[in-house]
């Protein structure tokens, strides 16, 4: 392709995971310099005790001979060395589709223009939302959680995780139908997506069972952040789905059960199944309300968690 097709078409550099828990995430190499490794401050960070800290750079230089970009992956003595299609290098120019090796990430680098761009977000975003309600995968809010611990580490920050079950949900699918269950789902996400700050995280876990992580949070602003999503499911008018008839709501109310990183634990799953034992206390307690972990008896906190029923 010659060089005003290639303006014409707007064509950016990006590297585009091929495995791991950022399967498909691309990544815009924006900066002159990216640096890719396991420290905090790298570009694109990558978890993996085989990255060193920086252990890999793309630098975007000029063809002397033609002017256009070209771009330069250095690997930064790393311990486990950096591969450029199956071959360990020290400097290599990147070709449109060559695959790097980085521990044990694969990433491709390409050349994409709008239409790749916007294709790669879509894919993207199927492989790590929910269908239904468009929050994250359990899988993907996992592996943000994850993630986020670590920075948390590095960082000294806090942050709270909350487990959400809708109450007596069984009941509405009974009532109303497997449709009306269906759109409920669909609003309940609507209720805590509204009520979390920007840069918090939720996802569905499947059936009528929900979580959330909430960025620079103290036990006690998870408390509150719970207990406004506890309201506002409460107090908003659900659907009714019926054909010919006209329109109807119904009421909804949900119980969640929050754990705060580091008081509790620093173990992101089992942070996860602390603020799922406070749930579970809630939904025992007489549901529509919020439970955290501290305030779990030792004889609560140490027994197994039987299968929640609606």
């Amino acid at each position: 392709m010659n060089k005003s097709n290639s303006q014409k078409r707007d064509l950016r550099p990006a590297l585009i995971f091929l495995s791991g828990d950022l399967l498909a995430v691309p990544i815009p190499l924006e900066r002159a310099e990216v640096i890719l490794g396991r420290a905090a401050s790298a570009d694109v960070r990558l978890n993996d005790s085989k990255v060193s800290r920086r252990h890999a750079c793309i630098k975007t230089i000029e063809n002397p001979e033609t002017g256009t970009p070209e771009y330069e992956i250095t690997d930064l003595n790393s311990r486990s060395g950096t591969l450029v299609n199956g071959q360990k290098i020290k400097r290599e120019i990147l070709q449109n589709g060559d695959k790097i090796s980085v521990g044990e990430y694969l990433l491709r680098f390409e050349l994409l223009d709008e239409i790749d761009r916007e294709y790669q977000l879509l894919i993207r975003r199927l492989l790590s939302h929910d269908d239904l309600t468009g929050l994250l995968s359990s899988q993907s809010f996992f592996s943000e959680l994850r993630r986020e611990t670590q920075r948390a580490k590095e960082e000294k920050r806090r942050f709270c995780i909350l487990m959400m079950d809708v109450d007596y949900f069984k009941t509405v699918n009974d009532t109303y139908g497997h449709l009306t269950g269906s759109k409920n789902l669909e609003e309940i996400a609507f209720c805590i997506t509204e009520t979390l700050r920007s840069g918090d995280a939720a996802a569905r876990f499947g059936g009528e069972e929900f979580a959330a992580f909430l960025l620079d949070a103290e036990l006690a602003q998870g408390i509150v952040a719970a207990e406004r999503i506890r309201a506002e499911v409460e107090n908003y008018e659900f659907s009714i789905i019926r054909r010919g008839k006209p329109p109807e709501t119904h009421r909804i109310t949900i119980s969640l059960g929050v754990a705060a990183f580091p008081n509790d634990s620093r173990d992101p799953i089992e942070l996860v199944e602390m603020a799922d034992s406070a749930l579970y206390r809630a939904k025992r307690d007489g549901r529509n309300r919020v439970c955290a972990y501290q305030d779990l008896t030792a004889e609560d906190a140490k027994k197994p968690l039987p299968p929640r029923r609606d």
